[in-house]
């Protein structure tokens, strides 16, 4: 069993939250908030957006709160250079992003949950695909505004940067600029994200994405949901952008629902 640091930071008379540290498959420590309450059953493993955090705005915790009151356990952690995880962001890619996911995983298990199941949003979302196609120990996932095509995404930034002779790429967009390898471009390539969705059955599959995304068009949901098997979800959040802004208390509704029918506590 993996090593591990935890402190609890908060208690109520439903759940507690325990902040701590595990590694990853490179020794890297990742930082994680696990919510869980009077048993070790079923837990959701949140995954974050690519210049997110494990508590979303806020937002993240409060659904965690939620799902507690509903008697599932949540799992926030941030990938490996994101938020209090060790690591440099400029490293990330969508193969390290899996790694993370399946490094979680394994934590949850050992801590003893009989039942995992992720969900992430938008890079976040596409590398929970990723990874639960590829690991039969996830028992569902949920993917919110997750990217279809990445490269098709990714490749005007690398155009643009040109044949610089610097390794590091800016990536500019509404919340700033980041750097990141040339490599990050290359490894998208070895990932078939609509092959990998065939892959999830006939373990349940949802798909979550906002009418108005303007970051990751809405057709990404589309080309996703057609190319999963059965069972599978989709819901469209009509109004909804890439955020969710104003709307992620009917995203948060879509999950519970999918929760309630195919993993019920």
């Amino acid at each position: 069993m993996s090593t591990f640091k935890m402190g609890g930071i908060s208690l109520s008379a439903l759940f507690a939250c325990n902040k701590l540290t595990y590694p990853n498959s490179r020794g890297l420590k990742l930082a994680g908030l696990l919510f869980t309450g009077p048993d070790l059953g079923t837990v959701i493993i949140v995954c974050h957006g690519f210049t997110g955090s494990k508590e979303g705005g806020g937002k993240a915790l409060s659904m965690s709160e939620e799902l507690g009151r509903r008697g599932y356990a949540a799992m926030l952690f941030d990938f490996c250079g994101c938020g209090e995880s060790e690591g440099d962001f400029s490293d990330i890619s969508l193969t390290s992003h899996i790694s993370d996911i399946k490094s979680t995983v394994d934590f949850c298990l050992q801590a003893g949950f009989n039942r995992v199941i992720t969900t992430g949003r938008s890079f976040g979302g596409t590398a929970a695909l990723c990874q639960g196609a590829i690991d039969n120990r996830v028992a569902g996932v949920s993917a919110w505004a997750a990217l279809a095509k990445p490269t098709r995404l990714f490749a005007g930034f690398l155009e643009k940067a040109g044949e610089d002779k610097h390794d590091l790429v800016p990536l500019s967009g509404q919340d700033g600029t980041v750097y990141v390898k040339r490599s990050f471009f290359h490894d998208l390539y070895r990932h078939d994200v609509t092959g990998k969705a065939a892959l999830i059955a006939p373990r349940p599959l949802q798909v979550v994405h906002g009418s108005d995304d303007n970051v990751v068009p809405v057709r990404n949901a589309d080309i996703i949901f057609n190319a999963a098997r059965e069972p599978k979800a989709m819901k469209i959040i009509s109004g909804a952008d890439h955020q969710f802004t104003g709307h992620y208390r009917q995203a948060w509704e879509a999950f519970f629902k999918w929760l309630e029918e195919y993993f019920p506590v």
